[in-house]
């Protein structure tokens, strides 16, 4: 699909797993691909580390199998707080464990395999009507990909900037070697925020925090709830605790004219639901089949689908976030009906529909807030 008057079919600006996976499906469609990011791999950020079902399934299309040395499976998610636990295994098999940074190694290494052109250490400048300027020089392209984060310039210069009301919280995250001791996700709830346990290699846990509060750090949550403090003690902490902030929001537009926005740089939800990748990966194949139709209409269709379970299960979650009662509440309602809780994970990871969730589910689930 090369075009003379082009020196790429599609330019990605940024070239974290968001960007890398643009780039791979737009390969995977044909075109010729150039990615571009200021930072050199393997990139790092402040995550929970762990991919969903849906997320594997997505990545799985893009030609990715995980390589076993580099992760630790899960079976599905664990919630508790200091009087109730309920736990549900996935559907659809099993999730996965990976450090950042080895996810982002794979993914470049995938790319490099299909013959993306990767720029390590440049930095998008601008654009201009028929293209980029990185480090101040020209780069003609038909599509230009905009995968450069919650702050994207790409998004600003394409005048796509308008967004709703915007909601920030803050994560924290650092590793501990340890054996896991559970074969799932565990999140903890706490008046401070919630503490996600990750399996990510066999010796190896990564604990994150996600909190409102802008003072609180892990040690501060992890006082918070003396069993998980148990679990870590004589376990050494590998990796310093890292902070990012994790913003909520979405945008009127994803496309203009030949520009399309992607990963973060499209909209976030909270990092509460564990599904930013899951999405990124599947925004992904959308785009690539959009411009292959040279409609990215088809896009912002797809992306709208894409984004509306995740938002609508992020908004659900931090309705247990933001008041003490609702979470003791729901968490003793799900305890009481184990059943609930494996339905409503099968919804947040693709494998059942909301609608077949039902009046049946929803009454039942409001019955037992009811009586818990």
């Amino acid at each position: 699909m090369y075009h003379s008057l082009c020196d790429t079919d599609v330019f990605v600006a940024g070239g974290g797993p968001a960007g890398l996976a643009a780039a791979i499906a737009a390969r995977q469609a044909g075109f010729t691909v150039t990615l571009a990011d200021a930072a050199h791999p393997p990139i790092d950020k402040t995550c929970g580390e762990g991919i969903m079902p849906d997320g594997l399934a997505a990545l799985h299309a893009l030609g990715i199998t995980l390589p076993p040395d580099k992760t630790f499976p899960f079976a599905g998610i664990r919630f508790s707080d200091d009087t109730h636990a309920v736990s549900a295994r996935f559907p659809q098999g099993h999730g996965l464990g990976i450090r950042r940074t080895r996810l982002h190694q794979v993914l470049v290494n995938h790319a490099s395999d299909l013959g993306v052109t990767m720029h390590w250490g440049a930095r998008v400048t601008g654009v201009y009507e028929e293209g980029v300027l990185v480090n101040a020089r020209r780069i003609r392209c038909r599509w230009l990909v905009g995968a450069d984060g919650q702050n994207s310039r790409v998004r600003y210069w394409s005048g796509l900037e308008n967004s709703s009301n915007k909601k920030r919280r803050f994560g924290f995250r650092r590793h501990y070697r340890i054996q896991p001791w559970s074969e799932f996700v565990e999140v903890y709830w706490t008046d401070r925020g919630q503490v996600y346990v990750t399996p990510v290699a066999e010796d190896e846990v990564c604990v994150a925090l996600i909190t409102n509060m802008q003072g609180v750090r892990l040690d501060d949550a992890l006082g918070a709830f003396p069993p998980l403090a148990k679990n870590l003690s004589g376990a050494s902490i590998i990796t310093r605790e890292q902070g990012a902030i994790t913003q909520t929001y979405s945008l009127h537009s994803v496309c203009r004219k030949s520009r399309a926005l992607l990963g973060e740089a499209s909209g976030c939800v909270d990092a509460i639901t564990g599904d930013g990748l899951s999405m990124a990966f599947q925004q992904a194949q959308a785009l690539a089949a959009a411009m292959a139709r040279s409609d990215l209409g088809l896009y912002r269709s797809a992306h709208r689908r894409i984004f509306r379970l995740p938002r609508m299960m992020a908004e659900l979650m931090l309705l247990m976030d933001g008041s003490a009662w609702f979470r003791r509440r729901a968490l003793r309602a799900l305890a009481a009906e184990p059943a609930l809780f494996s339905r409503m994970l099968a919804i947040h990871t693709g494998a059942l529909s909301p609608m077949k969730f039902g009046v049946q589910g929803t009454l039942a689930l409001g019955w037992h807030l009811i009586t818990a």
